[in-house]
């Protein structure tokens, strides 16, 4: 396996790919919706890969992208010293072998290279113990929950834990 940040034309077409993918299968994982992306181009993705301040990893096996995580820095003058994690799946047919930890480590430790970063946040749907016990494991500790943090369109309500790494 081969983790590296996402640049490229094709990481775009294969980010998208598993994207689309992560949100049609797990729709309570993520905030934005596969109604709301399905349509996104390419090239949205590629520009976003060339951000300053947000860093995509992918995870491949035998050149098939099976996971993605998202580093976003925080732009606010006063929010600084804080990043997100997001956009963290991996594709069912290759979980459990520790894909997902290695991505979170990825992040992590581009994290901790970011002059002036102190802190990393990341929510995750409460009833996702699996998830929940990675990011503690990892030193992230549950800050709060949201109740009905997040509505599907069939008005089924998840409710959101906030967790927080200090670097």
């Amino acid at each position: 396996m081969e983790i590296r940040i996402l640049n490229s034309l094709e990481d775009a077409e294969k980010y998208r790919s598993i994207r689309l993918e992560s949100l049609k299968n797990i729709p309570e994982a993520f905030a934005s919706s596969y109604e709301e992306e399905r349509d996104f181009s390419i090239e949205k993705y590629q520009n976003e890969f060339q951000s300053n301040d947000s860093f995509t990893y992918g995870a491949f096996e035998k050149e098939e992208l099976v996971g993605i995580i998202t580093l976003y820095e925080e732009k606010l003058y006063k929010l600084r010293h804080r990043a997100h994690i997001g956009a963290m799946y991996v594709s069912d047919s290759i979980r459990g072998l520790g894909i997902g930890k290695a991505l979170m480590g990825e992040a992590i430790k581009k994290a901790k290279s970011i002059e002036g970063l102190e802190q990393v946040y990341l929510a995750v749907v409460s009833t996702n113990e699996s998830a929940k016990r990675l990011y503690s494991s990892l030193g992230f500790e549950v800050f709060g929950t949201e109740k009905k943090g997040l509505r599907l369109k069939n008005n089924i309500y998840f409710d959101v834990d906030f967790m927080i790494m200090y670097l």
